[in-house]
Order: structure tokens, then sequence, then C-alpha cells
């Protein structure tokens, strides 16, 4: 899919269901969340979901979706900035990061079908479904590799393998979806300073140096 195939439009109804299922994908895992649980947690009936997604799977696959245009919508602002190649990639690492934290139910649901893709006995349509959102990840991931290549070429960054060094970079990037919490009285501040560690670790282990700015 091409860089904006995350763009898509979601009523308000249709976005309430998405988000509380995420929240129950995250606590429990797609197996142990049944329809019962999100209809309980959204205080609506069952039919009111079947309305909208005609199976689990489709809702599950539905919120991975939207967790991927997230990712997309977040980082094309930063995509079209004019700026140096290493700066350019520690914003749109410090826009993935942020959004890990602030949308980490959507975000846990994304590893969750990378994971069922990779492991799980699943059904025809189950695994079709999945393997179209994954083509959705890695062309959201080569957006990445576009500017990790830049800032080597450019000398601000030292590594062999591309591919390994992007698996590598979101490791720590996508980090926050597993030990994130939010804590009392937490602020923006907090967060973006949280966000800043998170992308100093990233690059500097890619040989940035430590005065480079994002």
């Amino acid at each position: 899919m091409a860089a904006n195939a995350g763009e898509m439009t979601i009523d308000t109804s249709h976005m309430d269901i998405l988000s509380v299922a995420a929240d129950c994908f995250e606590k429990s895992g797609f197996a142990a969340t049944s329809i019962d649980d999100v209809a309980r947690k959204l205080g609506a009936t069952k039919g009111r979901i079947y309305h909208h997604f005609p199976s689990k799977t489709d809702l599950f696959v539905a919120v991975v979706r939207r967790g991927m245009a997230m990712c997309y919508e977040v980082i094309e602002p930063v995509r079209q900035l004019d700026l140096p190649p290493l700066q350019k990639l520690s914003r749109m690492a410090a826009a993935h990061a942020k959004l890990m934290i602030e949308t980490k139910h959507f975000q846990r649901s994304v590893w969750e079908g990378v994971e069922m893709h990779r492991r799980a006995a699943m059904t025809p349509d189950q695994r079709e479904a999945l393997e179209e959102l994954l083509k959705t990840r890695e062309g959201y991931s080569a957006l990445f590799r576009r500017e990790l290549t830049a800032a080597r070429d450019n000398g601000d960054l030292d590594f062999e393998n591309l591919s390994v060094t992007n698996q590598l970079m979101f490791m720590a990037l996508n980090s926050p979806i597993f030990w994130y919490s939010p804590r009392p009285g937490e602020t923006e501040t907090d967060i973006n300073r949280l966000v800043g560690q998170i992308v100093q670790f990233a690059l500097r282990g890619l040989g940035a140096s430590k005065e480079f700015t994002g």
C-alpha cells in the first residue's frame, strides 16, 4: 500500500466501539475477549456491535487497521517538512513513540495481530485479513528505512544491516506498549520528556551524536 494507506474516515459510533474493543483486546487478548465483553464495557447490546462488525475477527481487524492508520497519520506532517535526514528521522521517531503511549490499547492490538499471523492457527479469512495489514505495516516501516538510509549517507548514523537496524530501532520505539502506565499527576511535559529519552536511546545506539536535535 502507499504511504497514505492508513487514511480512513470513521463515524463516532464506529470509533467508540473500536476504542472499547481495543481496551478489551489489550487487557485480555484476542482469544479471551468476546463480543459480550466488548458490549458490556461499551454499555450497549451485542446487536449494536454486530451491526458494524459481523464477527469478533472483523472487529479485531478493524482495531488493528485503525491502529496502523494512526501511525501513518501521526508521522505524515513530519514527512512533509524540509529537514536534515537525522532531524526528520528523530521527529518521526518521537511522533511514533508518543503515539505508542497515547494509543497503547490500539497499538498492542497491532502487535498481537502481527504475532497471530506469525504463530497462531487461523482460518483462511483471518490470515488473509492480517496479511493485508502486514503489508500496510511494511509500507510504514519503509518510510523509516528511507530516513535511516539518508541519515547514514549523510554521515549522521553508523550501521551495516538496514533491516536489522530498523527492527532494533522499532523495538525501542514500540516498547511503551509493554511497560508504560500513566502516573498520577503526569503532564504533557512529562510524556514528552519520556518520549525524548526513548528516541535518544534508539538513535544513539545507531551512532547519532549526543548533540543531535529532535
